[in-house]
């Protein structure tokens, strides 16, 4: 699979609308490879996909810019690769659009084929930008933890709970994945919300810290502490976000729950 995507290869632009530029990736790979597969039915979410460098031109041929907000189901059979997303992207740069909603539409059509689900499209045009704004994460910062004893493979038996039940949402800065083709480190701010049996902290901060050589796409990192803080923890409800910073004009938000949403789009400080 790796040996047919974009992503660490060096590839021509094109800067004319191309579709067949996107590639999906089918999330079931990953999923079984981390014995995980038949867990995810019971599961909700989606990826929310933030993207800053959207530009296209109107009829007349004047540029026009936006940013733009997709929501693929995390139901969907595949998840989309990002660098053929970003060349996706750059081919509605020379290309002629009657209209923004043109461009939504035509996005929404192409993401949706690729996904094999519908994927939302919401595109932010430049009088909107002031609205997006940076938002600090809810809950309680594990960072300042003393911790010892780190690991850097992830382990789910690091996780711990103790006897009473209680509901809480915890965040760490410190995560850090690689990715599994080109081994860059991706970073992200990971949020857990639960209710359940209490989890104790330094074990929650070690758990996620041991993420830091780990090779796995953003989504597939989700929905890896997702099921081993179910597994091991066994809460009563559960909501994980990982935020990871930008690369590309784009960042990747995955949020995978018990719950039915909606879920937010708060962008990081980092983003």
């Amino acid at each position: 699979m790796a040996n047919e995507l974009p992503l660490g290869k060096h590839v021509a632009y094109s800067f004319t609308y191309d579709p067949s530029l996107l590639c999906p990736i089918p999330r079931q790979l990953g999923r079984e490879a981390a014995g995980i597969a038949k867990q995810v039915a019971s599961w909700l979410g989606e990826d929310i996909w933030n993207i800053y460098e959207l530009s296209w031109l109107s009829e007349s041929g004047r540029p026009e810019v936006a940013m733009a907000e997709l929501r693929v189901p995390s139901s969907s059979p595949n998840l989309i690769e990002s660098k053929s997303f970003k060349l996706y992207c750059n081919s509605f740069n020379m290309s002629r659009f009657v209209s923004g909603d043109t461009v939504r539409k035509t996005m929404e059509k192409d993401l949706s084929a690729t996904a094999g689900a519908r994927v939302e499209v919401v595109l932010i045009e430049p009088r909107d930008f002031a609205k997006v704004t940076i938002n600090e994460p809810e809950g309680i910062c594990l960072d300042e933890q003393t911790i010892d004893q780190v690991s850097f493979i992830p382990d789910p038996s690091i996780l711990a709970t103790g006897d009473d039940t209680t509901q809480q949402t915890f965040f760490s800065r410190l995560f850090r994945s690689c990715c599994p083709v080109t081994g860059q480190p991706d970073w992200a701010t990971v949020t857990v919300s639960y209710e359940g049996k209490r989890i104790v902290p330094e074990s929650l901060l070690r758990y996620l810290i041991s993420y830091r050589e780990h090779a796995g796409f953003h989504e597939a990192c989700v929905e890896n502490i997702f099921s081993d803080i179910m597994k091991q923890c066994r809460p009563a409800e559960l909501t994980v976000t990982a935020r990871f910073t930008r690369r590309g004009g784009i960042d990747i938000n995955p949020i995978r729950s018990t719950g039915t949403g909606p879920w937010p789009n708060l962008r990081d400080p980092r983003q």
